[in-house]
Order: structure tokens, then sequence, then C-alpha cells
């Protein structure tokens, strides 16, 4: 912890403090800027979290939470990362949606299902993290992170993304592995800042010829599925320098 006046910011650390619950000291001042809270085995976040409007930074990662208080809305301080994956949570408050200076979540390997349509309004993420979280579909709204560089939703069942993403045109990253995947999303089409994408362990048969047109592609992993053409198209990646693995 800083002293008062020190430059450093206000940590309160209790990674794998072997807890039940949220201790005392967490309440006792309103101004911390980094909480740490990972890897115990909280069931349960209080609601006074809402005060902590200081926080840039909060890790409730690998605990045993099964909800979130609509107060998390409240932390419109977050301007950095929250950690919310490895819990049990079966659904995220529309309340996440008023953090909208935050750069980085990840909500993977939770139950979930389905992504609220308020994570729309999250206009500042820079990378959303979504992985095995049992997501079969994406809400639209997704395609107004405008500002979204790495998107990664690997080993979920999406067929198929919103034709919104097509507006994702800072888009770096984008991770698709051993979902269920027919064949390429069009959305990838117009997306000129693309670099990485992977779509291992999908159902994809054809790989479309405009994929060799994207601009600034330099890996594309195609390996675990079933092409039976798209051979064109690869060659036409790999002479200009693009790695693609199949």
């Amino acid at each position: 912890m800083a002293r008062p006046g020190s430059a450093t910011p206000l940590v309160l650390n209790l990674w794998k403090a072997g807890l039940s619950s949220v201790p005392a000291e967490v309440w006792r001042r309103d101004d911390w800027e980094v909480l740490i809270l990972a890897d115990n085995t909280l069931a349960e976040i209080p609601a006074a979290l809402g005060r902590l409007r200081a926080l840039h930074t909060l890790d409730l990662g690998h605990n045993a939470l099964t909800a979130l208080p609509d107060e998390i809305g409240e932390l419109t301080g977050l301007t950095r990362f929250l950690y919310l994956h490895d819990n049990r949570l079966t659904a995220l408050p529309d309340s996440l949606g008023r953090l909208d200076r935050l750069g980085y979540l990840n909500v993977g390997e939770n139950p979930l299902g389905a992504l609220p349509a308020a994570l729309g309004r999250m206009a500042r993420l820079v990378e959303l993290r979504a992985q095995r979280a049992e997501l079969t579909s994406l809400p639209d709204t997704l395609g107004r992170l405008g500002r979204l560089r790495e998107l990664w939703l690997g080993g979920n069942a999406l067929t198929a993304l919103p034709a919104s993403m097509a507006a994702l045109r800072e888009l770096r990253v984008l991770e698709l592995r051993d979902n269920a995947f027919p064949g390429v999303p069009e959305a990838l089409r117009t997306l000129p800042l693309l670099r990485r994408v992977d779509l291992r362990g999908n159902r994809i048969e054809v790989l479309p010829s405009w994929i060799a047109r994207l601009p600034s592609l330099e890996k594309l992993d195609l390996r675990w599925n079933s092409m039976d053409d798209g051979a064109e198209a690869v060659s036409a990646l790999r002479r200009r320098g693009c790695v693609v693995l199949t």
C-alpha cells in the first residue's frame, strides 16, 4: 500500500488468500485503485463494491461467483482491466454497459450462454475475451465497439458472426477456434487491419477467394477443419508472406 501523497497506485492484493467472503478491510476505504481478489473461493460480491469508484483495475477471476451486483456499473473509474473469468456466472448485468471507459474485459470460462446487448455501450474496449463461455450467438451491438483490436471467442458453439461486426475497422486479432463455423464469416471481408485469424477446429469446407485480399493479414490458422477447396487463396496468401496453417 502506498503512503498518502505517493504517486504509487493504492493496491489491495488478496490473490490466493484463501477467502470465502470479501474481508472487511476492502470496505475501510474507497480510494483503492487496484483490487485483486483472484484465485479464492468467493461466491458473492457485496453491493458495496459500487463505492470503490477510484478503481481502474478489478480482478475477480478464478472464484465461484454465480452473479455480479448491478452496482458494478457504478465503477465508472474502471479504465484498464476487469477480470471476471473462470467463475460460475450464468449472466452478466446490463449495468456493465455503463463502464464506457474500460479498455479490457475478460468474461471467459463462465457458463454464460449469451452476452448482453449492453456490452455494445462499452465504447472504449480494446480487448474482449469471452472464450469457453457456452455462447451460441453474439449480440448485434458488438459492432459498435469501434476501438476493439482483439476479440477472443474460442471454445464456444458459434456458427456465425453478426453482420454488424463488419464495422470493427480497428480489429487486429480474431480468435474463433473450436466453434462450429461452416465457413469463414463474411464480416471479416471489410476489416482492413486484421492481422491474425484463428479458425482452428471448425467445420470449414471452402476458403473464399476474398480472404486473400485482406490487406493486413499476417497469419491464418485453418487446422482441424474439413477443407475441400481453398488452395488458390492459400497459395496467394503464402506468396505475399502470410503464414497459413492447414
